[in-house]
């Protein structure tokens, strides 16, 4: 029984790193890693998926290796205003509900759920749902 649980974890884990290699940033590839992971492998292939998913998104980010200068060039010629936060500007910290404008993702960048705005001088995005900064692009 153990042997064919690791078998599925190992299996499921092979199959999902490619498919998550197109996954955007640790939410959607945990979340879709999950799914495939599922599918292929029941609850096991789930919990692989979730983890292989998360972290291939998390090395690519929400947007990807050659998107993030491009962005940052973007949000620098809008020259929309810097919002002072007193706590560190870090993936998963949480903005203030009120006094934060956040501005809509062209389409062209492909980060369509989430948002940016610009917190001491550094642009971010930030899932909408949360204010949770999810990427700061450096």
């Amino acid at each position: 029984m153990i042997r064919k649980t690791i078998g599925a974890a190992l299996l499921s884990a092979a199959l999902l790193i490619p498919l998550s290699a197109s996954a955007q940033g640790v939410p959607g590839g945990a979340e879709r890693g999950a799914r495939e992971g599922e599918r292929a492998a029941g609850p096991v292939g789930a919990i692989v998926g979730g983890t292989v998913g998360g972290v291939v998104g998390g090395v690519s980010g929400i947007l990807g290796i050659d998107e993030r200068p491009r962005f940052r060039r973007y949000v620098v010629e809008q020259h929309r205003p810097s919002y002072r936060y007193q706590g560190d500007v870090r993936v998963g910290a949480e903005l203030p509900e009120a006094g934060v404008t956040y501005y809509d993702v062209p389409q062209e960048y492909g980060a369509r759920e989430y948002r940016y705005t610009v917190v001491n001088d550094r642009p971010v995005l930030v899932d909408p749902h949360t204010r949770r900064i999810v990427e700061v692009v450096e």
